[in-house]
């Protein structure tokens, strides 16, 4: 298969090149700045090709778009995001009324993600697999709230649910399926050394799951260990 991966620099992101390239599949890993990925880098070859994405701007997904040519991709897994900064609390946010941490993670978290599968669509519709994978948090779920603040992190990965969603409607025509996918907390940069979850376990998990997933799947809160998420 041939896969698109965003934020490949880190994290889930370049486990989830790690173990794509490992089983033979085809990476178009993507990455804010390459340079700066030396773990990235390191995954270079026949299996995995580096380009520099900044989801927020949308001349560098047209970029990613153009260089891709005529390339048919099997799965497009948007994973690149951001966790929103420290000021998160209501007492802080009400101190800040800018709320500037809020809208930069926005355009990271939601509309980024939104970015990049528009420009590649064409690419989808020429793939056999079909798949739009959009990796979200458990803190996005509305039902599982129940502890309140991280207001821009909340809120973006709830906007990406429902983008999610949307597309799954208007794409369900053609054949290709858009869902999102909970990887749990994991031991990553952004998760942190306390989090129960190791990352290639997680990336396992969600693999498992999006190879098993079809169009009937599509629309919907995925879990990394098989089940739905309460959204």
């Amino acid at each position: 298969m041939k896969v698109v991966v965003t934020g490949a620099n880190r994290g889930i992101g370049l486990e989830l090149v790690r173990q794509l390239a490992a089983r033979g599949d085809h990476v178009e890993a993507c990455a804010r700045t390459p340079d700066a990925a030396p773990e990235l880098a390191a995954l270079a070859g026949d299996h995995v090709r580096v380009h520099p994405l900044d989801v927020r701007d949308a001349a560098s997904v047209r970029a990613l778009a153009g260089a891709l040519g005529d390339t048919a991709i099997d799965i497009v897994f948007n994973v690149a995001g951001v966790y929103g900064g420290s000021r998160q609390s209501l007492r802080q946010m009400a101190e800040d009324l800018e709320l500037g941490d809020v809208t930069s993670t926005l355009d990271v978290n939601a509309t980024g993600a939104l970015r990049v599968t528009v420009a590649l669509l064409p690419h989808l519709r020429r793939g056999a697999a079909k798949k739009l994978v959009h990796v979200t948090s458990g803190m996005g779920s509305i039902t599982d709230n129940t502890s309140g603040g991280y207001y821009a992190y909340r809120m973006s990965k709830a906007a990406l649910n429902m983008m999610s969603r949307s597309l799954a409607v208007d794409l369900r025509p053609e054949g290709i399926a858009s869902v999102v996918i909970n990887p749990g907390w994991v031991q990553t940069d952004m998760g942190g050394a306390s989090a129960p979850t190791p990352v290639d376990e997680s990336v396992r998990g969600i693999l498992r799951v999006i190879d098993g997933a079809t169009l009937a799947d599509s629309g919907e809160f995925l879990n990394w260990k098989g089940n739905r998420y309460p959204w």
